[in-house]
């Protein structure tokens, strides 16, 4: 099996942590490549806003069951074959949503591509902490955000891209060929046919990492969960990670209800708190609908993904240093005081949206600190601690309900959105994720504990515990 070195191969932790987090690329991809398609798919397809709400969501709904199902299908089968077949769907969607001549073919491949981001929410930040050792799993699970703010970033700048070639493309692609369809008249197919490059890399790499090390000593490999742990984090840390992880396995069989047992049963009511209220900051609106509520507050399309580009590099950098800071400040302080600042920052923007404010600098200036405010707390923060709270032995189910959750309200705000501000307003879309961001702030201070630098298994008694 081979011989490791006490202190482990860094390298080989890198690697896997990598490809791993590349599953947020196009977590992050495919949500946001959506944002450049509205205007140009709703004026081929002829839609109204409800279908323009469902063309939207659509892809939530197979997130939904993409979550529901990763669980069970990883605790089953292991982690990374269940990455692989994430990954397979992406490239799949990718082709189906830049060939359709009807709307329902478009949502068929959309519901495709979101069943394969439903999974991979799950699997790809399990996965990394599951590998990861407790002193750097907060920062390494907070690649996994990175990734996503980075495949965002891709998007945004692909769309971009993509139009300013159109623009140009009649001297280029001439005729009436594919590519001066897809390159110019129909430029959105480009901007769908784009994922196809990361999925493809993604599936390649998947084939360089191992299986989960706990998933394997949970379903007795543990000479190979051992080699991997040994390889990972060196002999000595390994046999201790091997006998914790041997201990808390033998306490009871993994199953779904113990969620609901004293103790753990808080462990659940934190994890769907993470994720419900991270959906009603309304991060996900202004991915998807950024150009839109721009358009909206006055600003051209083209300028609109310009913006939509520069709050992405912000989102970024402020990703970036969660990423750094994750270990030593911990999660509760970015967690809370981040998300304050949020509130504050939706609070300016639903006044400016009800003043009709909004043409100048100062309504890009607040999305910049309403942006910023997220990346380094709840969006950095909600998959570590999603990867770190529950049991090795139900990981996988009881991350998934959570991951459900999350979707399930994905999908709500994003459906309901393009209606509810057409019929109430936008100010009042922005008071409404104001108030809700002022809840979840209170209660992130009473209910999520700080986690840094515990193993897996200490986090794990210290809710037993209670």
């Amino acid at each position: 099996m081979g011989v490791y070195s006490e202190k482990g191969d860094k390298r080989f932790l890198a690697l896997i942590c990598f490809v791993a987090s590349l599953g947020g690329v196009l977590f992050g991809f495919d949500t946001a490549v959506i944002s450049g398609t509205f205007s140009f798919v709703e004026s081929y397809f002829l839609l109204n806003k409800i279908q323009v709400g469902w063309f939207t969501s659509s892809a939530l709904v197979g997130a939904i069951a993409g979550a529901a199902i990763a669980g069970i299908l990883s605790d089953k089968y292991g982690r990374k074959p269940i990455l692989m077949f994430a990954a397979m769907l992406f490239f799949v969607s990718a082709f189906g949503s830049a060939i359709p001549q009807n709307f329902i073919v478009l949502i068929c491949a959309r519901l495709v591509g979101g069943f394969g981001v439903g999974m991979v929410s799950v699997l790809a930040p399990m996965y990394i902490s599951e590998v990861a050792p407790p002193k750097t799993r907060g920062r390494l699970v907070a690649l996994y955000q990175l990734s996503i703010v980075i495949g965002i970033l891709l998007a945004y700048f692909s769309n971009w891209i993509l139009l300013e070639i159109s623009k140009e493309s009649p001297e280029i692609f001439q005729g009436t060929g594919f590519l001066h369809k897809i390159i110019n008249t129909e430029v959105w197919r480009a901007m769908f046919g784009s994922e196809m490059l990361p999925s493809g890399l993604f599936i390649m790499l998947l084939f360089l990492i191992p299986e989960s090390p706990r998933w394997l000593i949970k379903n007795g490999y543990s000479q190979k969960g051992y080699t991997v742990l040994s390889r990972i984090s060196g002999l000595a840390v390994a046999k201790n990670e091997l006998n914790q992880i041997h201990q808390t396995a033998l306490q009871v069989n993994g199953k779904v209800k113990e969620l609901f047992k004293p103790g753990l049963r808080l462990a659940l009511i934190v994890g769907v708190g993470l994720s419900v209220f991270g959906q009603f900051t309304g991060v996900n609106i202004i991915v998807y609908y950024g150009p839109t509520i721009l358009e909206n507050a006055g600003f051209q399309l083209d300028s609109a993904l310009q913006f939509q580009v520069a709050i992405g590099i912000i989102n970024l950098l402020f990703t970036i240093i969660a990423l750094w800071k994750i270990d030593s400040w911990g999660r509760r302080p970015l967690l809370i005081w981040g998300m304050a600042a949020v509130f504050i920052s939706l609070l300016i923007i639903a006044i400016q949206f009800s003043t009709g404010q909004t043409s100048g600098i100062w309504i890009l200036v607040m999305l910049a600190i309403y942006m910023a405010s997220l990346a380094i707390s709840i969006n950095a923060v909600i998959w570590v601690l999603i990867g770190e709270i529950f049991p090795t032995r139900i990981r996988g189910r009881a991350m998934s309900i959570a991951t459900f959750a999350n979707w399930g309200i994905n999908f709500l705000t994003a459906f309901i959105f393009p209606w509810y501000v057409a019929t109430i307003g936008m100010n009042a879309g922005f008071f409404t994720f104001a108030a809700m961001t002022l809840l979840a702030t209170i209660f992130f201070y009473q209910y999520v504990p700080e986690t840094r630098g515990k193993s897996l298994e200490e986090i794990e008694n210290n809710w037993n515990s209670k």
